[in-house]
Parts: structure tokens; C-alpha cells; sequence
């Protein structure tokens, strides 16, 4: 089979792999329909958070795709199963025809979804990084008695992560969400969501979160980029007792320096969110997908670009250089 391959940090290509084989029981071997490149494929191939098995693994580092079920050994999917793929990010191997998996790692596409219906299953796709972005909400923002004041929500980020964010905040309640990103596009999808949005470094995001929410500050700061820089500014713009969400992938192993005095000076609730894929269940994965088959949640905006398996190399390079435009490119084996 094809799948692509890297073999340092800063490279990645296309070649030639054994086919998987399921041997194990609960094993199952997905045909991929389509894979979508997500911020952290960039932060591994290009920015050196490549794990220590990935040049060994057949489509690493994609983890999110739709595929068809074509050797089974388990109880629960069978041969033939239209399937989200949600496997872990160290583990990922979407970007290639054949995927090796387990059933704990996949959950079926809703009943009736057409396999020729290349948009659909697109639509549908968006359903692991929209179940990410679940997952993390809850844990950014759970219910609590008394509720918690939800006046300003900021997200840091306006790619596809940061968009769903931005919805899943306008859902919760948020009076006003800011929006913030360097792309004068990616903007212009959040204002449509209902997002004050702010062109960085042209305008000053402080000054806005400010005007937004009368000097207090925000109540929820969500950073959906991964850079240090963000996640400073973040711990700037909570509110006192606010909560502040590390979503990005952080640039760099080891240890991050975060303004802690300022943090712990606002009484702040510092949030990291990581491995929805092991959430029991994959209950944000499964809401995620009820709610696009049902037509709760807009993810058209997120369907760019489409580029066949083979140029993967410049659907990564295009990602990383963030063209116009390109929200969500998708790499279709």
C-alpha cells in the first residue's frame, strides 16, 4: 500500500508499506475514504515533536479520517462498516490506503451515509476534531453550582479547532465571544458564527477584550494555536477566578514557561485538554457526529482544498504556510 512516511523531523513523503494485516482479536483494517490534516501533524513533521515510533509507522501522523471496514476480527464492527477513525495522535496512521487499528478506536458513521458521497463523508469526518474540541469544553467549561459567570469568551486561533469553539461557546451561552487569528478569511467565518473577531498583530486583542467586556477581562480563554507566546497572553486576558484552556499542542517537549504569578495572583483555573481518543466510550466523537449528520453544527466552512494522497508533501507545506482560504485541506488516498 501507499501511506506516507517520516523519517526526520521536517520531511515527509509518499511510499510504499506492507498491507496491515488484523491478526490480534478486535483488530480491524480500514480502507480510508479521505484524511484531513490537523495543527499537530504540522507541529510533529515540522516542528519537532516527532514521536520516537513515527518513522516506523505506516500514514503517521494523521489521526483524522473515514474509512471502510476490510478485515474485521471483532465483535462490535463488522467487514464493511463505514468508520470514523480517532486513533491516538503517537499512534495516528490515516494518511495512507490501509489503516491498522483497534475497535476502541472507531466509531460508525451514521446509518445511511452514502460511501460515494465524497462531501458527506467529509462533513462527517470533521467529527474527530469537533469531538476534540467537545471534549475539551467540558473540561474547560463544566457545569458547576452556582454556574459560573459567562459574559467573554476568547479564542486564540480561528482554524477549524478554533472555529468549533467558537460555536460551542456561542451554544453555552457566552455573551460575547472575541475571535482572534491572523488570517482576515479564517475572521470573517467566526463573525458569521457570531464571534467579534480580531485581525492580530494589526489590532490589539487586549484592547478589544477590554472594550468587550468592561475592563473585567474574559471569563474563558481558550489558545487553539499552540505557541507560548498565546498561552501567556491567555493568563492576561482571564478575568480574576477566570479559566483559562490549553488546547494547542504545546512547540516544544519539556518543561513551558507560564506567568504563574499572575495566575495564581487571579485565582485562576489553568485547563489542559489532551486524548479525547481515550475518553470511555468516545462519547464526545459520537455527540460529534449526531450533531452534524442533524445539522446542529456548520462545518462546511471547514472543507477546502482536496489534494490525493501523492502530494501529501505539499498539502503539509500548504497547511503550514496557513494560504487563504485553507481551513481544513483534506488528503484523499
Amino acid at each position: 500500500m501507499r501511506g506516507s512516511h517520516v523519517p526526520a523531523t521536517g520531511t515527509i513523503t509518499v511510499t510504499d508499506w506492507p498491507d496491515p494485516q488484523a491478526t490480534e482479536p478486535g483488530q480491524l483494517v480500514v480502507r480510508m475514504l479521505h484524511a484531513s490534516i490537523c495543527g499537530s501533524d504540522l507541529h510533529v513533521v515540522f516542528h519537532g515533536l516527532l514521536h520516537a515510533e513515527g518513522p516506523r509507522r505506516p500514514g503517521y501522523p494523521g489521526h483524522e479520517g473515514v474509512g471502510v471496514v476490510v478485515q474485521s476480527r471483532s465483535k462490535h464492527v463488522p467487514e464493511g462498516a463505514l468508520v470514523l477513525t480517532v486513533p491516538q495522535g503517537e499512534t495516528g496512521g490515516c494518511f495512507a490506503e490501509l489503516q491498522l487499528l483497534d475497535d476502541r478506536h472507531v466509531v460508525e458513521l451514521p446509518a445511511g451515509t452514502d460511501p460515494t458521497d465524497s462531501r458527506q463523508l467529509r462533513r462527517l469526518m470533521m467529527a474527530q476534531q469537533y469531538g476534540t474540541c467537545l471534549y475539551a469544553m467540558r473540561q474547560f467549561w463544566p457545569v458547576e453550582t452556582p454556574a459560573r459567570r459567562a459574559h467573554t469568551c476568547v479564542v486564540m486561533g480561528a482554524g477549524s479547532a478554533g472555529l468549533f469553539f467558537v460555536e460551542e461557546a456561542r451554544r453555552l451561552g457566552f455573551e460575547r465571544v472575541v475571535a482572534s487569528d491572523l488570517d482576515p478569511g479564517r475572521l470573517e467565518v467566526a463573525r458569521g458564527l457570531g464571534a467579534t473577531p480580531v485581525h492580530v498583530p494589526e489590532q490589539d486583542l487586549g484592547e478589544v477584550v477590554a472594550q468587550v467586556s468592561g475592563g473585567r477581562g474574559a471569563d474563558l480563554v481558550i489558545e487553539a494555536v499552540g505557541h507560548d507566546v498565546l498561552r501567556d497572553q491567555a493568563v492576561d486576558l482571564a478575568a480574576h477566578r477566570g479559566v483559562v484552556g490549553f488546547f494547542g499542542l504545546p512547540e516544544r517537549h519539556g518543561p513551558t514557561d507560564i506567568p504563574l504569578w499572575t495566575a495564581f495572583r487571579k485565582n485562576l483555573r489553568l485547563q489542559c485538554s489532551v486524548a479525547a481518543q481515550a475518553e470511555p466510550g468516545l462519547t464526545s466523537f459520537r455527540e460529534a457526529l449526531r450533531r452534524i449528520s442533524e445539522g446542529e453544527i456548520d462545518v462546511e466552512h471547514c472543507l477546502g482544498p482536496e489534494l490525493p494522497l501523492e502530494r501529501l508533501p505539499e498539502a503539509m507545506r500548504r497547511a503550514e504556510e496557513h494560504r487563504p482560504g485553507d481551513i481544513k485541506l483534506t488528503v484523499t488516498p
